[in-house]
């Protein structure tokens, strides 16, 4: 990462933390009425091929201890009521913002992988993870309907594996390469704009 990515990432994360601190603080409240404990769903990804770090959100599912692998149809019945709002509008995602300002993440670059993902093809994530993983990028941006197009009608979870091996990870990693040879603030800016509108 570049000193005038970081840089762009602290200040842009300083001005945005105030104007949600409340929407967090209602957001947590309405889930902990709502849903219960625990407030957070924090979930081991990498930051670089070897680096792992916790990524934080809000919980939008019930736990299970067997979890693992990528979200399909299979797990839809653990879906919390919170979850709809939450998800259709992003703002399970506002913790992340912590993420940033500790340097785990970028606002614009690939999304951080699973470990397993990354250790299943280490020689494409070695070149994806070149960039530091972001709360939006190039492939969230384009292919976000597809994904969850192709995994809504899993039924298993190895159905949803081998869908999301087969058919999601080398396509989003184009698309992250794509960034990677053109990434420049305006791109991070246009990126950014476009997802806050979801388009």
């Amino acid at each position: 990462m570049t000193p005038g990515k970081r840089l762009f990432d602290i200040v842009l994360a300083l001005l945005v933390l105030p104007a949600v601190a409340l929407a967090m603080v209602v957001i947590g409240a309405l889930i902990l009425i709502l849903d219960g404990r625990p407030v957070f769903y924090v979930s081991e990804r990498m930051r670089d091929p070897v680096t792992p770090f916790r990524l934080w959100k809000f919980r939008t599912m019930r736990a299970d201890p067997a979890d693992h692998g990528a979200t399909g149809g299979h797990k839809a019945d653990r879906l919390t009521r919170c979850a709809p709002f939450l998800r259709s509008t992003h703002l399970d995602e506002l913790p992340q913002l912590f993420n940033i300002l500790r340097g785990d993440m970028s606002f614009v670059g690939p999304r951080a992988p699973l470990r397993v993902y990354v250790e299943a093809a280490p020689d494409l994530y070695a070149r994806v993870l070149k960039s530091r993983p972001g709360l939006t990028g190039l492939a969230t941006l384009v292919y976000r309907h597809e994904e969850a197009r192709l995994l809504a009608d899993s039924r298993t979870a190895e159905e949803t594996e081998a869908i999301y091996r087969r058919r999601c990870v080398p396509r989003k990693a184009r698309l992250d390469l794509i960034y990677q040879r053109n990434r420049s603030i305006c791109l991070d800016l246009w990126i950014i704009l476009r997802t806050v509108l979801h388009r």
